[in-house]
């Protein structure tokens, strides 16, 4: 049995991690429920979970004495311990909270020697300082592995010359076909597949319930917008896929990735009209220093955030109509709708608004809501929580496709990282699931100095 101490982000980033530490001893310092008492009345999520470990740790209460400890669910002990006021150290205890609540794991260190103490924290520098102490540290939440393990959604397979031939004579072949191949195979892969006698044959599949699936025509025109790679192509088949309910894109800058989902999003809703509007949203996180609050009413307050859709729409809008909305006058909302519902002549991201098809809003108003009938795209996903985007994906309903895009490596949130963020959970936790599919872009698309400067900076 181990004694495991939790800082205060802990219990802001995951409201359930007191039942994550199976049969051991939990120990949450009482430093910890004085500096979460400063979050209570925060309307993020991170106020939500304060409220909530705030009410969990009451109901504890009523167990027994949270100080002699009180048993968890999961087997193991909660309890709430203080450093003792003389202890010595190397800080004063009460200098700082992180102070503190070091003092408080190296009491329990030094009084409980028969039991291993871990500190948990999501904060680097106080990992370095518990170590140089003399405790034993660990993240919260930490896979063990790379982000360039991370599930890429495509593949290359050799396969004998015939399922080649097949897979166009008949459109398909079942997976059993090929042997201990399909043991390595996902649902909704995408794959090159190549003739192992001859590399110069190959067609592009994707595994679809029990068969391998060729790819007719995949390389189509989405909405004035052709897939420049392999990669690309790909992902504009799933996202124009109705039986594929959650997709992830994930990719550095310049990729494609909002672009192609935007593409596909106003493809289906006012070409095929299979979904009933578009809604973009995205978490509002500054980069680099915030300039403060922003007058005027909250559509004015959110342009500077939305800014980077509208552009890309507008971009969309002109590859599309071969003309740019500066060219004529919006129309008004009735002519609006008229225009854009069935592939009409629409030259703008006000039209699309007016129209009552296109909706971009911020995450921050949607836990309650109920969305059917919606192409989702949520950007920049990879500023979500775990938690966050588990209360995002519980608001999908019938009919709905939700699309996550993001860039690991371009994270603002303080206590999230590459592997730890939402995106990459949700890609990792859904991988095996038929009604999702996920495509890692690589290549870069925007500009070669785009590119030059993803790469070497």
């Amino acid at each position: 049995m181990k004694n495991f101490v939790l800082d205060t982000n802990v219990l802001l980033h995951d409201a359930n991690c007191l039942l994550s530490f199976a049969d051991n001893v939990v120990n949450v310092p009482i430093y910890v429920i004085e500096e979460m008492d400063t979050f209570k009345r925060d309307q993020s999520e991170l106020g939500r979970n304060a409220r909530r470990i705030a009410r969990e740790l009451d109901d504890y209460r009523a167990l027994g004495n949270l100080r002699e400890g009180v048993p968890l669910a999961a087997g193991g002990i909660l309890r709430v311990v203080m450093a003792r006021a003389d202890m010595p150290g190397h800080f004063s205890v009460g200098h700082t909270m992180d102070d503190a609540i070091l003092s408080a794991a190296l009491f329990l260190h030094k009084e409980e020697p028969h039991r291993p103490v871990v500190f948990v924290t999501k904060d680097t520098n106080l990992r370095i300082r518990a170590d140089a102490l003399g405790l034993h540290a660990e993240d919260y939440d930490r896979q063990e592995m790379d982000l360039t393990e991370l599930y890429t959604g495509t593949g290359e397979i050799a396969v004998p010359v015939g399922v080649i031939d097949t897979l166009y004579a008949e459109g398909g072949i079942d997976l059993g076909e090929l042997g201990d191949l399909r043991e390595k195979l996902w649902p909704n892969q995408y794959l090159a597949v190549r003739a192992d006698t001859n590399h110069g044959k190959m067609a592009f599949a994707r595994v679809h319930n029990s068969r391998l699936e060729h790819l007719r025509g995949a390389r189509q025109n989405v909405w004035g917008v052709q897939p420049k790679n392999r990669e690309q192509m790909f992902a504009l088949d799933m996202l124009m896929r109705d039986d594929i309910q959650l997709c992830t894109l994930v990719g550095k800058a310049g990729t494609g990735k909002t672009l192609l989902a935007l593409a596909a999003g106003l493809q289906s809703v006012t070409d095929r009209e299979v979904y009933r509007k578009l809604l973009v949203s995205r978490p509002i996180f500054p980069f680099g220093r915030d300039i403060g609050f922003l007058p005027g009413d909250i559509e004015d307050k959110l342009n500077p955030w939305m800014q980077p859709i509208h552009d890309n729409i507008d971009f969309l809008v002109s590859a599309q109509f071969g003309e740019k909305a500066a060219d004529r006058e919006p129309a008004g909302k009735a002519d609006g709708k008229a225009s854009a519902r069935g592939g009409g002549k629409v030259w703008s991201y006000e039209e699309l608004d007016n129209a009552g098809i296109l909706e971009v809003e911020p995450l921050t108003y949607i836990r309650g809501r109920s969305l059917p009938g919606v192409y989702m795209i949520v950007d920049e996903a990879q500023n979500l929580g775990p938690h966050e985007i588990k209360t995002v994906l519980t608001r999908v309903g019938h009919g709905t496709k939700i699309i996550l895009t993001g860039d690991p490596y371009q994270i603002d949130q303080p206590y999230l990282d590459s592997l730890n963020n939402g995106l990459t959970y949700v890609v990792e936790r859904f991988k095996d699931q038929p009604i999702a599919a996920h495509i890692t872009l690589s290549k870069g698309e925007r500009s070669p100095l785009a590119e030059l400067a993803a790469n070497l900076l």
